[in-house]
């Protein structure tokens, strides 16, 4: 006899318990503001521990060398790869960082203001209407005007639940606005967790290990660039990024 639909859902959320709990608590974390706090001074807690304990391996880029060179730029960082961003950031230099205005987002905001950032929020990845009915627009000029002032800011590349490793337009048409260039950024630890069954395949930083930042070459875009020249620039972001990560995991896995 066939299994039941009833049958068939009661597997199907026994094979995600973590998710069904998130959905569980995700609601009364959302209406308390006291729990949010804690819950991002912990998180803010171990990953300074983290970063801290992962020893910074012969060959890393020199973070500080970037910014006085650079500012002020985008640095721009994958989904799942970008745990330890607020960490590398001298906190003598103001950051913007841009987060979507999602529920799920607003923890790792409150994460990132808790290590130094600034935060601005809306969806930078899309173009278009839907850009603009998340908030997009109004962020990119915020993020327009922040680095008018002289102030770097940190970007997602690519879409959230989109295509992972592909950058975004979002992030291409910020510097076409600005005249100022991303500067692609991976860090990768030796001791970390892949969440496999993610979309991006987040990757958790762990502790006792070795760590690596590398930095692409600044890729800057023409203020008349064309759709054709702009889709040109989202590739060359989407390989330098590629680029950066796999030679940050070399460093750290001594396969250099």
């Amino acid at each position: 006899m066939a299994p039941s639909f009833e049958v068939k859902q009661r597997s199907r959320r026994r094979v995600r318990p973590g998710r069904s709990l998130w959905r569980r608590i995700r609601g009364p974390l959302a209406r308390s503001r006291f729990l949010k706090n804690a819950i991002a001074s912990l998180m803010a807690m171990a990953l300074r521990f983290i970063a801290r304990t992962n020893r910074r391996v012969e060959g890393s880029h020199d973070v500080e060398k970037a910014i006085a060179e650079h500012t002020p730029a985008i640095a721009a960082l994958w989904h799942g790869q970008h745990l330890l961003g607020p960490t590398i950031n001298p906190r003598k230099h103001r950051l913007v960082a841009l987060f979507s205005r999602s529920a799920d987002a607003e923890l790792n905001a409150l994460v990132a203001e808790k290590l130094g950032f600034e935060v601005v929020r809306g969806s930078g990845g899309r173009a278009g209407a839907h850009r603009a009915r998340k908030g997009g627009a109004s962020a990119l000029i915020q993020l327009k005007r922040t680095l008018d002032a002289g102030c770097n800011v940190a970007m997602i590349a690519d879409i959230p639940h989109g295509t992972p490793r592909q950058a975004g337009l979002g992030i291409v048409t910020l510097a076409r606005l600005s005249g100022r260039p991303v500067v692609p950024v991976a860090i990768a630890t030796s001791r970390r967790k892949v969440l496999e069954k993610t979309w991006d395949k987040t990757t958790i930083n762990l502790p006792f290990g070795r760590s690596a930042v590398i930095l692409g070459e600044p890729i800057f875009v023409p203020a008349d660039a064309d759709d054709g020249a702009m889709e040109e620039k989202r590739r060359q972001l989407t390989e330098a990024l590629n680029r950066a990560t796999r030679a940050a995991y070399a460093l750290v896995d001594g396969r250099r």
